[in-house]
């Protein structure tokens, strides 16, 4: 497949103050956006964030209220005819009628500048249910398929949104692996998705959104790293009911908490505290816990403590009358 990012230069997506309502309620509200060439950005957030919305918008399925968006350099409501083939896109409401056979479906989505289409099923996994209709394809087989079809025509962008949505983990991991494929290949990639672990797996960047509006962003081990830095150290340690053992940890370097429920032991603190109590139960003499266990904060962890910290965000806007 020919390099994705190809003769780009500067951001693939910019929006500037992007608003978006449906019945007098604000949805977007004046989001700023960038996404370079070659990165996989994720939005995040809850279900009514304004995710799907604002991938509509760039789409020009939306039309803003107000706002400036350049999708490769392109208004997508003004010159949507010259952008349409340089965007492929899977969406929630993707769809084909059930007797549609794999290969019908391709035609019927060529442009004039399409790929091999025999040679773009075989890298997904297809060439051998080029005859099958859609309803005798897997849930991520289907998947799959809309992966092809939204690269069919060589697009500069891919659009995913909820592409793991209700697929049983093999299914799923299927799927990581094509959009896995599409970034190792340099493809320009927007993953929408409420789906943490998907993000995290997959995803350079990501964007927080909580009522339209953007919270943060960042790689996932930044946002990981600014709203659930702590960790969690648990272990069992046999005549621990003394107030000096709790002492001790304590006084560990990163130790902010030290908490004991008869022989268990929770220390929570940073990240640099994980080696400090492994030291420590060396120095000490003990052998290491055979249940000792460390839990780390994961995306899922920062996200939720990130829409916590919002909660003072006024309500969601009313357009004025």
């Amino acid at each position: 497949m020919r390099h994705a990012t190809e003769h780009i230069s500067g951001p693939v997506v910019t929006v500037r103050g992007l608003t978006k309502s449906y019945g007098g309620r604000v949805v977007v509200d004046n989001l700023d956006l960038h996404v370079g060439a070659g990165e996989i950005v994720g939005l995040i957030g809850a279900n009514g964030a304004g995710k799907t919305t604002t991938v509509e918008c760039l789409q020009g399925l939306r039309t803003p209220d107000s706002g400036v968006i350049r999708v490769l350099g392109l208004d997508p409501v003004k010159q949507a005819d010259r952008l349409r083939l340089q965007v492929g896109s899977q969406l929630q409401s993707s769809g084909l009628p059930d007797r549609l056979r794999v290969t019908e479906a391709v035609d019927l989505f060529a442009g004039p500048h399409a790929q091999d289409r025999d040679r773009l099923l075989e890298q997904f996994g297809l060439g051998r249910l080029h005859r099958s209709p859609f309803a005798g394809l897997s849930g991520g087989e289907r998947q799959r398929l809309f992966l092809v079809l939204a690269l069919l025509n060589r697009p500069r962008l891919v659009i995913l949104d909820e592409l793991t949505q209700g697929l049983d983990p093999a299914a799923r991991r299927e799927v990581w692996s094509a959009v896995a494929q599409l970034r190792d290949e340099g493809t320009t990639v927007m993953l929408v998705t409420h789906e943490l672990d998907e993000a995290e797996a997959l995803c350079e960047r990501v964007v927080a959104m909580r009522q339209g509006r953007v919270l943060d962003q960042g790689t996932p081990a930044e946002l990981v790293a600014r709203h659930a830095p702590g960790v969690t150290v648990r272990f069992g340690l046999p005549g621990a009911g003394g107030s000096a053992i709790r002492g001790e940890l304590d006084r560990l370097p990163g130790v902010h908490r030290v908490s004991q429920e008869r022989d268990q032991v929770a220390i929570e603190g940073a990240r640099e505290a994980i080696a400090h109590v492994g030291a420590w139960l060396v120095a000490s003499g003990h052998p290491v816990p055979v249940d000792l266990r460390v839990d780390i904060p994961d995306l899922e962890s920062a996200l939720l403590t990130l829409l916590d910290q919002s909660t003072d965000l006024p309500e969601t806007r009313k357009v004025a009358s």
